[in-house]
């Protein structure tokens, strides 16, 4: 992959190539941004640059920007995710093909053919139907660890560098971490860590202070609807309406794009949920629960980030921003149910739905968890507070 292919984050290429037109590499780098900002993309695009064999330097007499070449036979190696000095380590578990000793090897082909259909883009529910992970989370273990110990401790095949690419390295068994905390801290020579993670509340320290940061922003607006604009044949309104619906992150918009059945999924189920904790019927919330839990631990997460979304609408409903920028189904719902959530009430709603959110995480038991989250929902949509 080459810069040129990644939309936006022109800033982070420009001090991406000025570190390698200078000679100081860092040995370890954490690309830290929000999903479907690129940053395993500009990861890979660095990794291509760095073992370019005929790198291209700034021109600006012709305007031609700094990149690797994408034509020599380490670029063409990248391009495939197949270069033997490119290495990835990512979450995983084991799964109805693999039940024991699971580890990143096991899935190497399925990893890059996900990096090929999705160029890079994707979110880690995808990654884990991929692999079909169903109902487990996906951890970076012990057997990860020693892998990149062994690997790491090979001298290099054909490129100047080994690089090491660990995608949402927050999945980083604790247990597991102390294996490579000296080979991050002191690798082997002209060897390269590029870590990947989207929330660095959940990084170990000990992992972070070993890093320089390369904190990558979410997309502009403007980038998102010329990228779709290239990849989709579709109207000026409604590539605006998926713009206003992502914001921000290219993985939501293209989602958006090719699944639009999740995003009314969830408007409905949140919808009908949100009714039957008004109505306050134990009954009714269980029979919704049962019929709801059955859908996985992910589209339960993704239900929960929905609902945040919607919390967001009531508070902007509010602040008297009625125009907002969902569909008319959306908005009657926000206006007819905004007067239940006060603005004294908001924060008590989205810290519940983002503790659900990590919850499920943490392989909390799903039932229990939105029975709990229904009865206190029920309560607060009772207070007059």
């Amino acid at each position: 992959m080459r810069f040129s292919e990644i939309p936006g984050q022109a800033e982070i290429k420009t001090k991406l190539i000025q570190a390698v037109q200078s000679g100081r590499i860092p040995h370890a780098q954490l690309f830290l941004g929000p999903e479907g900002c690129g940053n395993l993309a500009l990861a890979i695009a660095y990794a291509q640059f760095i073992n370019c064999k005929s790198k291209i330097y700034f021109q600006s007499e012709n305007e031609i920007p700094a990149d690797s070449c994408g034509l020599c036979p380490s670029c063409l190696k990248f391009e495939k995710y197949a270069h033997p000095d490119l290495h990835f380590i990512f979450p995983n578990n084991t799964n109805k093909q693999i039940n024991k000793n699971n580890s990143s090897a096991n899935f190497q082909n399925e990893w890059r053919e996900i990096l090929r259909e999705t160029q890079t883009y994707f979110s880690a529910s995808q990654w884990y139907d991929k692999i079909n992970l169903e109902n487990k989370q996906g951890i970076i273990n012990a057997r990860d660890c020693e892998e990149i110990i062994r690997i790491l401790s090979l001298k290099s095949y054909e490129a100047e560098f080994k690089i090491m690419i660990i995608w949402k390295v927050e999945k980083l068994f604790y247990a597991a971490a102390p294996k490579i905390l000296k080979i991050l801290e002191e690798p082997t020579d002209k060897t390269i860590f590029l870590l990947i993670s989207e929330d660095q509340d959940q990084i170990l320290h000990t992992i972070l202070s070993r890093s320089q940061l390369v904190k990558v922003p979410k997309l502009k607006d403007y980038v998102i609807v010329e990228y779709l604009k290239n990849r989709y044949s579709a109207d000026d309104n409604q590539i605006q309406k998926v713009v206003n619906l992502a914001n921000g992150n290219l993985v939501e918009a293209i989602r958006i794009f090719e699944q639009n059945e999740d995003e009314t999924f969830n408007f409905i189920t949140f919808r009908q949920w949100m009714r039957h904790c008004y109505s306050a019927k134990i009954s009714e919330i269980d029979q919704f629960i049962s019929k709801t839990t059955p859908i996985g631990r992910e589209k339960l997460k993704g239900l929960t980030v929905y609902g945040l979304k919607t919390i967001r609408n009531i508070l902007l409903y509010h602040y008297g921003q009625e125009t907002l920028k969902i569909d008319n189904e959306e908005l009657d719902f926000i206006q007819k149910f905004s007067p239940f959530i006060s603005i004294g009430k908001i924060d008590w709603f989205s810290c519940e739905l983002e503790s659900a959110y990590q919850q499920l995480e943490r392989n909390a038991n799903p039932s229990v968890l939105m029975m709990d989250i229904s009865i206190k929902f029920s309560r607060w949509l009772k207070m007059t507070a």
